[in-house]
């Protein structure tokens, strides 16, 4: 079989924007024959570049590129983060048993770490166990983010509250540097840190990468496992989702402290908060406390917290011009719109967790894997 290859067509040309001039394809496209019909568009299309000025292209390519280096040199150097100020104390929040004597002990270590690790010299055994990692976790409302801000208030430290939005970046490999300076801040103003929805920073890290967008996640999260061994502050986690940390993750957190729904006894409690002095009551105090603990079982601290907001206005609707005297009624009626719509809006959690965990790591445009989005 014998090939036999035609030579291009070729002609000088000259811009008549910069004044170069190149030899490039004169085509030879063939109106007149149309059983050369893709021949010759193919040489038409080659006519077309060859009429594109190369040293014109390599200019706005030199363009585009210092303009993409300028952006970066623009791009602040560190992040900016705020800090908040305390509202509450230990003293404001009710803890159940278990979770209170948790939180002491955690308090304990803080306090009295010269006794234990200089004086005791536990330094010399555990070089890296100056920072107290706390994990909060449990049902939404059970007063996982109040206990964090009121543990921040009674050490006097104001906090750094950060959720993965705070920290994601649109350039690769930013995010994991903005959790490095979070740290650094933290430890260079003495704050506490706090990690919102931390199973979308603690997830399990990814086996299957086939993008560099899951290299970024497994990057960030390496990150966090270095900068939680040697940060010499406090840092607590927050989360609903508990089962979906990387087993990495749980080993290094000094307590794991559970938030549960609050007791007939610890709601008493909470309505008792709520119920503050100027609040004019139409029933004697004690036995409508008692009535409110045993009526709103199951219910979280930020349930209460609704009822509150919606039996106040309830009763001065209710009373019109009338003295305005806050009732059983109006409790009761605000207790049954809160049973409602706990009931009837949002899904369950066990059923949303898959949605939940897709929807944050999109931030970072990660892709989700079988493995990681599964609940264990």
């Amino acid at each position: 079989m014998v090939f036999s290859f035609k030579k291009k067509k070729t002609q000088e040309y000259s811009c008549p924007k910069c004044g170069g001039k190149w030899v490039g394809s004169a085509g030879g496209y063939d109106r007149n024959n149309p059983s050369k019909d893709m021949e010759s568009t193919c040489n038409y299309l080659a006519e077309i570049e060859g009429k594109k000025c190369p040293f014109c292209a390599q200019a706005e390519t030199r363009k585009l590129s210092l303009r993409k280096d300028k952006d970066m040199m623009d791009r602040p150097k560190e992040k900016t983060f705020v800090l908040q100020h305390p509202r509450f104390t230990l003293g404001d929040v009710y803890l159940m048993p278990k979770a209170k004597i948790q939180i002491d002990e955690a308090l304990s270590k803080i306090k009295n770490y010269k006794k234990i690790y200089l004086e005791w010299n536990f330094k010399s055994a555990d070089p890296d166990g100056a920072g107290t990692i706390l994990n909060f976790y449990g049902k939404p409302g059970t007063g996982k983010t109040l206990t964090a801000e009121a543990l921040a208030g009674t050490l006097g430290k104001e906090m750094l509250c950060l959720g993965m939005s705070d920290v994601e970046s649109k350039f690769m490999g930013e995010t994991a540097q903005n959790i490095q300076l979070a740290f650094e801040f933290a430890q260079k103003k003495d704050a506490v840190l706090f990690f919102d929805e931390a199973d979308t920073l603690l997830g399990a890290r990814l086996s299957n990468v086939t993008q560099g967008i899951d290299n970024e996640v497994n990057s960030l999260r390496s990150t966090l496992l270095i900068e939680l061994e040697r940060f010499e502050g406090i840092v607590i986690f927050a989360t609903n989702f508990e089962r979906n940390y990387d087993k990495a993750f749980v080993s290094r957190i000094t307590q794991h402290v559970c938030f549960e729904l609050p007791d007939a006894d610890g709601r008493r409690h909470i309505w008792d908060k709520f119920l503050v002095s100027g609040i004019p009551l139409g029933d004697e105090r004690e036995s409508l406390l008692s009535k409110l603990a045993d009526n709103s079982g199951g219910f979280s601290g930020r349930d209460i917290r609704t009822c509150m907001r919606l039996a106040l206005p309830k009763a001065i609707h209710r009373c019109g011009d009338d003295e305005i005297k806050v009732s059983w009624t109006d409790f009761d009626s605000a207790i049954q719109d809160v049973r409602t719509q706990n009931y009837s809006v949002g899904m369950e959690i066990g059923s949303s967790r898959q949605e939940e965990n897709r929807a944050a790591l999109k931030m970072l445009g990660a892709k989700i894997s079988n493995e990681n989005s599964t609940n264990k």
